[in-house]
């Protein structure tokens, strides 16, 4: 079986849209008292709490606070495995200490099984049924549809929306995509977002540069809303009405910018995997690449730049959306290592590296060979994951890249991780586990 999310947009009454926020608000504080449980036992008592501790807590929680025994167990849980999944990265330093959370900033609630809510549609449009909330209608379209495992409610820029998990049948899902047979490598670049190569064709594709387009009018409706009496929360002093439609304003054009580029790399991705079952691409670091620049750097404003349009391209989603097409059609997806390859600066008719500079954007070699550098870069990447670049002779098992089947999936921080883990707790334990006497 294979996991697909659908978003639907939902569209609540003025009742269930204050039930909707009603709820927002309890799980924000719960987040926000876990957090707290968590500090102040391991300051002053050098104790630290785990998620089971905080979830066997839970049922004397909802006897002091009893607001807390209107809304569903296990979406209670899957707050605090939000909590928890926070601290575990930050002890992997992959992030910052967990901090407190406005209401501002907790965009919803997961229900991580189907108790609690029901969806009634089979994938397009329909109605989502929570309890203790009520009957919401919702639009959109599932390309797939199966049987719905999980939920999330996400509340962002005053719209509300469902992110429904289902697990697809692995022939419907390889079925419903038709894909050729053909095997192409990809450079992704700033100014030519995509150069595809087969070996003999090559195809540019241009950066749509959305954001671009869009920049006057997002500094413009800024520059509006700087004017207006800002919040400045620590003072305890209200934004203005002017502010938040203007903050408004702001939001609806940089949502729409997001939206274009998502439905853009969707149908580019599409297009690329319906004609080919072999991709190759070249291993990029986007979080290092668009890292700002130092203080005593000369060219602060350059880099600025380039991090900017390296963003509006969207590196990191064009990479995502092709592999996962790929291997739902059971193609493959090569990720060549750029550091050693270096396919802007390798041949691709002898071999040989050459240093080029960003403004070179044609190469050159001294075997004859003359081409569009990021075409030159398409096809060494298609012919180093082949074993057919000249002058390299490693075989691609040896080679440590990552591809579609050597890669395995990790599940850190899922919810089937913590159920194998309480079964092995449950088997542990003989008899019935003590209740801790902390409470959140």
């Amino acid at each position: 079986m294979a996991i697909r999310r659908v978003t639907f947009r939902l569209y609540p009454t003025n009742q269930v849209e204050q039930k909707l926020y009603y709820h927002q608000r309890l799980h924000k504080e719960l987040y926000n008292a876990a957090v707290y449980n968590r500090k102040t036992q391991y300051q002053k008592f050098g104790h630290s709490v785990d998620y089971f501790e905080q979830q066997d807590c839970l049922p004397d929680f909802k006897e002091v606070w009893v607001e807390y025994k209107e809304i569903n167990s296990q979406a209670l849980q899957a707050t605090l495995k939000r909590v928890d999944y926070a601290f575990q990265r930050f002890f992997a330093g992959l992030s910052k200490y967990p901090r407190f959370k406005s209401i501002r900033h907790y965009s919803g609630w997961t229900y991580p099984a189907t108790s609690g809510w029901t969806a009634h549609t089979t994938g397009d449009h329909g109605y989502l049924e929570l309890s203790k909330i009520g009957l919401l209608r919702m639009r959109g379209h599932a390309r797939l549809w199966g049987r719905p495992t999980t939920c999330t409610i996400v509340c962002r820029n005053h719209k509300w929306y469902a992110s429904i998990t289902v697990d697809v049948d692995d022939e419907l899902l390889k079925n419903s995509r038709t894909t050729g047979t053909g095997a192409v490598g990809i450079d992704i670049g700033c100014k030519v977002a995509l150069a595809i190569s087969d070996g003999e064709n090559h195809q540019l594709i241009e950066a749509p540069r959305f954001l671009r387009k869009a920049e006057k009018k997002i500094k413009r409706a800024s520059k509006d809303k700087r004017r207006k009496r800002a919040p400045n929360y620590k003072k305890k002093v209200k934004a203005s009405k002017r502010w938040n439609k203007a903050q408004k304003r702001v939001s609806k054009l940089q949502r729409q910018v997001a939206n274009k580029r998502a439905n853009w790399v969707h149908q580019v991705a599409t297009v690329i995997v319906s004609g080919n079952s072999y991709v190759a691409t070249e291993e990029l670091e986007v979080v290092k690449m668009t890292r700002k620049a130092k203080k005593t750097n000369k060219r602060k404003r350059q880099k600025a730049g380039l991090n900017k349009s390296i963003l509006d391209v969207g590196f990191g989603m064009l990479r995502v959306a092709i592999k996962y097409k790929v291997e739902e059609t059971g193609g493959l997806f090569v990720e060549v290592p750029t550091k050693t390859v270096k396919p802007s600066q390798t041949c691709p008719q002898c071999g040989t590296q050459h240093k080029k500079t960003l403004d070179e954007r044609v190469h050159q070699c001294d075997c004859g060979c003359t081409m569009d550098r990021d075409i030159a870069a398409a096809k060494v990447c298609l012919l180093w994951s082949q074993d057919r670049l000249p002058g390299d002779g490693a075989a691609l098992d040896k080679r440590g890249c990552s591809s579609s089947t050597s890669k395995t999936r990790k599940h850190t921080g899922s919810m089937k991780q913590l159920g194998q883990k309480k079964r092995q707790k449950s088997q542990s334990i003989v008899g019935d586990a003590e209740t801790p006497t902390e409470t959140l």
